[in-house]
Formats: C-alpha cells, sequence, structure tokens
C-alpha cells in the first residue's frame, strides 16, 4: 500500500511520545537527557539551538545513532532519555519512530522549536 508522507509522519507522530517545552526544562541539562535538534545547518542560524542541544540532521541520524558505525556520537546513547526537536515536530517524530526501532527505549519528541521560544525556552546562537 502507497502511504503519503502525511501518512508517516503522523503514525510517527502517534507512536513517538512528546514532551512538553515546561516538561523539558524540567529536565534539561540532566546528563541521562540528550537533546538532539534535527535540522539542517541553515535553518540553526535562523532560529538558534536548545542549550546543550546537538545538533544532527535528519539525514545524518541513523549512521549517528549506531554505536558499530565510526560515525557514532558518543553522546547519543540507549540508556538515556533523547530528546528530538525540528522546525515543525515532523522530522523529529519521524526521527524519534527511527531510534525506537533501533533499540531507544526513552525517546520523546518535543515538536517544534518555535513551541519551545514561545514557552519561553532560552537559545543558543549558531555560527
Amino acid at each position: 500500500m502507497i502511504k503519503s508522507v502525511v501518512e508517516i509522519v503522523a503514525k510517527a507522530k502517534a507512536e513517538v511520545p512528546t514532551i512538553s517545552p515546561a516538561g523539558l526544562m524540567e529536565v534539561l541539562g540532566q546528563s541521562n537527557v540528550v537533546v538532539i535538534d534535527v535540522r539542517d545547518a541553515q535553518e540553526l542560524k535562523a532560529t538558534g539551538i536548545v542549550p546543550g542541544a546537538i545538533n544532527i540532521s535528519r539525514g545524518m541520524l541513523e549512521f549517528k545513532a549506531d554505536p558499530t558505525t565510526p560515525m557514532h556520537e558518543k553522546e547519543l546513547t540507549r540508556d538515556k532519555m533523547v530528546v528530538l526537536y525540528c522546525a515543525s515536530g515532523g522530522r523529529s517524530a519521524l526521527s524519534g519512530k527511527v531510534l525506537m526501532d533501533m533499540g531507544y527505549d526513552n525517546v520523546r519528541n518535543l515538536g517544534a522549536i518555535k513551541d519551545w521560544v514561545d514557552a519561553g525556552g532560552e537559545t543558543e546562537t549558531v555560527e
């Protein structure tokens, strides 16, 4: 059966648990939490990034998440809560689904960077 991207994103959003901006504010900076911005570089420059977040573009996530690859991001481990966000929440939902498929059990979708900022969340400038 052929599925549209809208259907695929909706399914991912339904499967990946969410975290509110307030919920992230409570745990941000804890050693057992890693925040990942899956947007592309030019998007980061326009809006900034959640303090302490790691930028791993959506296209590289699987390679950075797999500890058997030379590209593995050492901060991204299965024993941490992984919080993802993007511009609108679609890419972060897809990313969360992929990580869950890869054995990451504690994954959360923050959704859109705009929601974070609108809730009073700070951002850091990206060069």
